[in-house]
């Protein structure tokens, strides 16, 4: 399947940007006596005994093969002198927030995806590859100055090569995959480099005998959208270096949840009901904050064999009420009654609506 980008006939260039290994990385830049030490940011490993997981560490810390939801008690095992720090989310949202307004200032189609990475199209603001590596520089040197931390940027004809080569150096790389080279270097990739294809996609392609991006590539479309339904033409087309998705703004939220793990594992339902009540009460206030009603409450629960669970229901009508969703949490709670001990349960709220400032409810405010 061609390319359908050909450079100087409406060249396309994106952009992303990923910062790297981002919430230790903004720790470090607060306190630079972290500088050149293992550094692992999650929850609190409690000498081994802890529960949770890393949200991130640093390089220094990824050479114990310390990585990102690894259990932070194995974590701990690996490299007990590491640097162990909790999550701080307000630092490291101020920080985000610092850099995308950075961002924002090159390009007018701009798309955060996530704290720590965007994507930008550029593609009216320089000529070609080549200046659009210098712009490039431009913007890795100026989140340098600006935060003292690295990022890593991907430069190519759309937004899924832009993503791998992004994470082709890291860190603190640059990588250009220029419309003409995009065969030769998304082929010889592991099919798990394209984005969306987790551990067990890959698993069955590789029963497949599709190892990599190439084998994908010529891979039979048809035994693919078989095997995987519509995604697996997706895979197919992104094999190809295929990807027509524009950048743009993403618009309102979706959900907003909340979810805490015990230290310990419990069936004592009155606790974990405190546990549902102060969940729901964060997630209204954080819908609150951002002004939207609900309809539908969720909860999430994992048992002590981590098997997980998600339950919803939907109310009648849309809501503001803290009531209905510590109602609804604990309602939905029940059915887990007698079924061995929790590890972890979540509250959210789906379905949302943006709330008029005529709507704001009585109920608010108590």
């Amino acid at each position: 399947m061609p390319l359908m980008c050909l450079q100087g006939e409406n060249i396309r260039i994106i952009f992303h940007v990923d910062m790297d290994s981002f919430y230790s990385s903004v720790e470090v830049a607060a306190d630079p006596s972290l500088r050149g030490l293992p550094v692992v940011v999650g929850s609190d490993p409690m000498k081994g005994e802890g529960r949770g997981v890393v949200s991130t560490c640093s390089y220094e810390a990824r050479k114990y093969g310390i990585h990102s939801a690894m259990a932070i008690s194995k974590a701990y095992r690996l490299c007990p002198n590491a640097v162990y720090l909790r999550v701080n989310m307000p630092l490291y949202k101020k920080v985000s927030a610092s850099i995308m307004e950075a961002l924002r200032e090159h390009s007018s189609k701009f798309q955060q995806v996530s704290v720590d990475e965007a994507y930008l199209d550029v593609s009216d603001l320089v000529s070609d590859y080549d200046s659009a590596a210098e712009l490039a520089l431009k913007i890795k040197e100026e989140v340098h100055l600006k935060e003292g931390i690295t990022c890593s940027i991907g430069v190519a004809p759309n937004k899924s090569i832009a993503k791998i080569a992004s994470d082709y150096q890291k860190p603190d790389g640059l990588t250009v995959v220029r419309p003409e080279d995009v065969r030769s270097f998304l082929h010889p990739l592991d099919v798990s480099r394209i984005s969306g294809i987790g551990k067990k996609t890959s698993s069955i392609l590789y029963e497949m005998g599709v190892r990599t991006i190439g084998d994908l590539a010529t891979y039979d479309v048809q035994v693919l959208r078989e095997r995987f339904g519509k995604f697996g033409l997706v895979m197919h087309q992104l094999a190809n270096g295929v990807d027509e998705r524009v950048v743009v703004e993403r618009g309102d939220v979706k959900s907003i949840s909340k979810e805490d793990t015990f230290d310990r594992d419990t069936s004592d339902m009155e606790y974990v009901e405190t546990v549902i009540d102060t969940l729901s009460e964060n997630v209204h206030g954080s819908l609150l904050k951002k002004k939207y009603l609900f309809k539908t409450v969720t909860i999430k629960v994992r048992l002590e064999d981590f098997s997980t669970y998600t339950r919803a229901r939907t109310l009648g009508a849309y809501s503001s009420d803290l009531t209905a969703i510590k109602r609804t949490a604990n309602m939905l709670l029940q059915e887990f009654r007698g079924r061995g001990k929790l590890r972890l349960v979540g509250v959210g709220v789906t379905k949302l609506e943006k709330m008029d400032e005529k709507q704001t409810r009585l109920s608010d405010f108590f």
